[in-house]
């Protein structure tokens, strides 16, 4: 059973940056076969994809973050990263990482409690 924690969330003025993180409690090769997704949820809305990174680093945006989030991992660390810049007020959200085995096209099958980001002035 794969448990993620994210952390990082929290209060951002508009054009601010936040670095979000989530740790998933693996053996270290078995987070290196994993790919990792960021989701979120706004109020009223659908959960949508943000950002995906498979075991071998290639990475995929939403159009509305693209050239402002960034997902990286430490694979060191078993930790994924979404590094967020210029953020907006419609950024707001519960942020969810997610986690699968392998690069298949499979549902991802842990999830993370999530982060609230909130940006507003």
């Amino acid at each position: 059973q794969v448990q993620l924690t994210e952390s990082g969330g929290g209060l951002v003025q508009p054009g601010g940056s936040l670095r979000l993180s989530c740790a998933a409690s693996v053996s270290i090769l078995r987070f290196r076969a994993t790919a990792m997704a960021w989701y979120r949820q706004a109020p009223g809305k659908q959960r949508e994809l943000v950002a995906t990174i498979t075991s071998g680093y290639s990475t995929n945006y939403a159009d509305s973050v693209k050239g402002r989030f960034t997902i990286s991992r430490d694979n060191a660390k078993n930790t994924v990263y979404l590094q967020m810049n210029n953020l907006k007020p419609e950024d707001t959200a519960v942020y969810y990482c997610a986690s699968k085995l392998g690069d298949s096209k499979t549902e991802y099958d842990a999830w993370g409690q999530g982060t609230q980001v909130t940006v507003s002035s």
